[in-house]
């Protein structure tokens, strides 16, 4: 079965501010102790949206008016510091298909690539200007085009940036290298039997 083609991601979104935020903060370690990354997401930001008995604490992502926000806004090197591919998978199962950002860690957008989550990249005015109007009016849909390299908001749009070899495996399907490898064993086995030493 072929991976979904992702050329635009639509939904609400939220504002989580802020440069420099690490995986540790998006995923605490503690946590990390899944076989799976199913239920990741109940953890997600754990320590900066929960006091130590479990309550919340003041945080965009404990507001009901950003409930089911598939969107998130951020700032400078989101994703920093440790590799672990738990801090895209933590925000994917909380509910989040994107990220907007200033810019990005390296491991963690190739990581958020390869979940078909697209990290995209916009100047720090027009993330405050998206974020203005998603403070406004919580339910608009924020339109990420990648084909056309621009988020659209609120009557507005902007010119957004991502790493070609990301925007070409997302609008092409072949953002899961898994996937791809399973999708094509039939044609692996196919050329193996015609393989002289497969055989010998």
């Amino acid at each position: 079965m072929a991976l979904d083609k992702i050329t635009r991601v639509s939904g609400r979104a939220v504002c989580v501010p802020g440069n420099d935020i690490d995986t540790d903060r998006i995923i605490p370690a503690r946590f990390m102790k899944c076989v799976t990354f199913d239920g990741l997401g109940e953890f997600l930001f754990y320590d900066v949206r929960k006091n130590a008995d479990g309550s919340d604490k003041p945080h965009p992502l404990n507001e009901p008016r950003f409930k089911g926000a598939s969107i998130l806004l951020s700032g400078m090197n989101f994703g920093c510091g440790s590799s672990r591919e738990h801090a895209p998978q933590a925000l994917q199962k909380h509910g989040f298909r994107a990220v907007i950002a200033e810019g990005f860690a390296e491991i963690f957008l190739g990581n958020s690539t390869t979940l078909g989550m697209p990290c995209v990249t916009a100047s720090r005015e027009d993330i405050a200007r998206i974020a203005a109007a998603v403070e406004k009016d919580p339910t608009l849909a924020v339109v990420i085009d990648l084909v056309a390299k621009t988020v659209s908001f609120a009557g507005q749009s902007a010119p957004i940036a991502v790493r070609e070899s990301a925007r070409d495996a997302l609008v092409n399907g072949r953002w899961d290298p898994i996937g791809e490898l399973i999708e094509g064993a039939s044609d692996a086995s196919a050329i193996a039997t015609k393989l002289q030493y497969m055989s010998a």
